[in-house]
């Protein structure tokens, strides 16, 4: 098994929350550093249409959306867990909520004028307004919360988490879960990345405390690639099948289907490929670059839409 490669950037707040769980359970893994906006041919290069980050390579398998890749760190170093025994369904369900509600909140807060001054000397070159059309076409006519109503909701989360945090270090007891790595990220993007908006943090001390603790872990990263040394690790790694699990077909199209999978709703560019598995948690496509090889890309079911590749 090759160490992992992450691809993703700097100011990347779900990129950060993979870093967060790759330094927990102390992985090694490689870095490639990815643009902020399109075009990323190096990218689509690997996922065949998929766009948003950070995506995790291990070898030819290319793995798409954080839900799936922290399965993934589980599966390969299940120790320190991610999912506690007694509340593996709670931590995904609060994860889930952190990755969507929490995490729109805190941007709609973080992307005010004072906000985006402070971020673009960050965004490597990026201009604010390349980067708001880039984020507006991954919207695809997605209604955005007034700046006043997504602070209004962050406090209310922030309390929330507050609340959670009484008597413990971590949301779910005395050790992180997936659910704090999903819900810190987007805290420490108003810490780090826009600190002009953060006094909103100040509120809540406890979260405040609780965010050092996981900042604290040491990186576990050991080394960085460009993006055509990722193309030629896929390229020439030799291809693993699918972990063989019960095929669950939920949308009458057997294994062997030329299919697409794309986001249900952000970033709806679609993968094209042969389906070659549909497990209960996640569909895998084969597809071929004339880069990269032929590759196995994942995507988790919850939060993507799967058809026919012929379908409209």
């Amino acid at each position: 098994m090759t160490q992992p490669i992450l691809h993703h950037y700097a100011i990347s707040p779900y990129a950060e929350k993979i870093r967060r769980v790759l330094a927990w359970k102390q992985l090694a893994w490689q870095s490639v550093t990815i643009p902020p906006v399109m075009p990323k041919p190096d990218v689509v290069a690997l996922t065949g249409g998929y766009r948003k980050t950070p995506i995790l390579q291990i070898g030819s398998d290319i793995y798409c959306d954080t839900a799936l890749i922290c399965d993934v760190l589980e599966h390969l170093q299940p120790a320190p867990s991610l999912y506690p025994a007694r509340a593996k369904g709670l931590a995904r369900i609060l994860a889930q909520w952190a990755d969507s509600a929490l995490f729109w909140a805190a941007m709609g807060h973080n992307f005010t004028p004072q906000g985006v001054q402070q971020l673009f000397p960050l965004a490597g070159g990026t201009s604010q307004q390349v980067f708001s059309d880039d984020r507006a076409s991954m919207r695809q006519g997605m209604a955005r919360a007034r700046a006043q109503d997504a602070a209004s909701a962050y406090r209310s989360y922030l309390r929330r988490l507050a609340d959670m945090l009484d008597g413990q270090h971590y949301l779910l007891g005395d050790r992180p879960a997936v659910a704090d790595f999903a819900a810190y990220h987007p805290l420490w993007f108003t810490r780090v990345c826009t600190p002009a908006v953060a006094s909103i943090l100040d509120a809540t001390p406890s979260v405040l405390r609780w965010m050092d603790r996981i900042a604290a872990v040491p990186d576990s990263r050991v080394g960085d690639l460009d993006a055509g040394a990722a193309l030629l690790v896929a390229a020439t790694q030799a291809l693993r099948e699918p972990v063989a699990d019960t095929f669950q077909d939920d949308h009458g199209l057997p294994l062997g289907s030329q299919v697409s999978i794309a986001s249900d709703f952000f970033g709806v560019e679609p993968s094209v490929g042969e389906l070659v598995a549909a497990t209960r948690m996640h569909y895998t496509i084969r597809r071929t670059d004339p880069r990269a090889g032929t590759l196995h890309v994942h995507f988790p079911r919850i939060g993507y839409v799967l058809r026919a590749a012929t379908a409209t």
